[in-house]
């Protein structure tokens, strides 16, 4: 079952994770899509893109919706048209979507240690606990990106910047939770945050 994880971190979100292990065709073959969407998944050049588009619907019908039922305003932030708080990610075989009566985000990344190359774009802050000799170093930057993916998502707010905006606080990869906040113009924001490894991949989302 290409379901891979189930997580209810509170008893108003889930969080639910697809492993794609599908072709392009067996996706395909077992989602409605209107018309939209359809544009969109066809004109994707890359069938890896293509999957995870078709995984996330996949995933949408876990929790009892259909594609019919997410659109997306004027930001690009996904919505239900029942009013929940949704987010969606996904990267090469992975996918995720996090439905909430809260505000949420959440980001899925592979890890590769070439993520150091980016990291002065990203990383303010989190430099004063950062150390480049650390066994963990690589992920706890990959960490660090998925937070502020998610915050990013969660927030929608054109402008937003990952290293200006968002700070994470210090944690230790074996919490799988820590706290991030957005600094934006006259005001902060604090967010509770999980994050979680899985076969060579880092996913972690944000809840308001």
């Amino acid at each position: 079952m290409p379901l891979y994880k189930t997580i209810t971190p509170n008893s108003q979100t889930t969080v639910k994770i697809w492993k794609i292990t599908e072709s392009y065709a067996d996706l395909m073959a077992k989602v409605d899509l209107k018309p939209v969407a359809m544009e969109r998944v066809l004109g994707m050049k890359s069938e890896l893109h293509q999957q995870g588009f078709l995984s996330v619907r996949h995933l949408l019908q876990e929790f009892g919706y259909t594609d019919a039922d997410l659109f997306y305003d004027e930001n690009g932030k996904p919505n239900l048209k029942d009013g929940k708080q949704i987010s969606i990610t996904h990267s090469f075989n992975f996918s995720a979507v996090i439905v909430s009566d809260l505000i949420v985000g959440i980001d899925i990344e592979k890890q590769r240690d070439k993520i150091s190359v980016i990291a002065h774009k990203f990383v303010d802050y989190e430099s004063d606990y950062l150390n480049e000799m650390d066994k963990d170093y690589f992920e706890k930057l990959t960490v660090i990106w998925c937070v502020k993916e998610s915050l990013y998502k969660l927030f929608a707010t054109p402008g937003l910047s990952f290293k200006q905006h968002c700070l994470v606080i210090p944690f230790d990869v074996s919490d799988k939770e820590t706290v991030a906040w957005i600094d934006y113009e006259t005001k902060k924001y604090r967010y509770n945050i999980h994050f979680l490894e899985f076969e060579g991949y880092t996913c972690a989302y944000a809840i308001a």
